[in-house]
């Protein structure tokens, strides 16, 4: 009989930073770039645009996983994946999404809602050529989500493709590129001390200004 594990000591108290309402009527897209950079310039901080994922798949189950944020600008997030992946066809299918960014170090989360969208051929194009080869061939090699016999398999389609393209550069697969996330909310979440956190939720009204509130913990 499996035996459950309590865990509910585990707890830190946050207490680095807390977020006025003045913030309210900051520009979220500027608050995320100060956000962002304090994050990519922290030296605990690895990987600063790894960002969690949440679409609705076929199945019509929710789903979640790590993938990078690769651009930003005021239009949204782009991160690049298989079109014909599990999460290329949960978007296409439900292009309403859910983005996270968890920065440990800071004690904060920047909490997205939008809609995506593919990007134009020319920007996966773009990005795809910028890759390393390795990284090129590893998206031709891989029909992400798809059931594979073995590790070896893989490997062996990688030595293939790099035998093919020793002298001749790949073409980016049609379905491979980039999704642009357009955001209808954008929430700042700044963890306090008895969990009374702040959060700061911007919504983009029809005429595309965005309105700030505070939320409760």
């Amino acid at each position: 009989m499996d035996q459950k594990k309590d865990i509910g000591h585990l707890r830190k108290s946050y207490d680095k930073y807390s977020l006025g309402d003045e913030l309210k009527s900051a520009n979220p897209h500027q608050l995320f770039v100060e956000w962002f950079d304090d994050a990519k310039d922290h030296p605990a901080i690895e990987e600063a645009n790894a960002m969690s994922i949440v679409t609705i798949g076929v199945d019509q189950f929710p789903k979640a996983r790590v993938v990078l944020l690769k651009a930003y600008s005021e239009e949204g997030f782009i991160f690049y994946t298989n079109y014909n992946s599990d999460k290329g066809k949960s978007i296409l299918s439900h292009p309403k999404v859910g983005l996270s960014f968890f920065w440990p170090q800071l004690e904060r989360q920047v909490i997205i809602r939008g809609i995506a969208e593919k990007v134009d051929p020319s920007v996966s194009d773009a990005y795809f050529y910028s890759r390393p080869l390795g990284s090129q061939l590893g998206a031709i090699a891989s029909a992400q989500s798809s059931i594979v016999a073995s590790s070896e398999v893989l490997e062996q389609e990688l030595a293939l493709l790099n035998k093919k393209h020793k002298d001749t550069p790949p073409k980016r697969p049609d379905h491979w590129g980039g999704f642009l996330v357009r955001p209808m909310t954008i929430e700042f979440w700044q963890g306090r001390p008895n969990r009374m956190h702040d959060r700061i939720e911007f919504t983009q009204l029809p005429s595309k200004k965005w309105e700030g509130k505070r939320l409760s913990p």
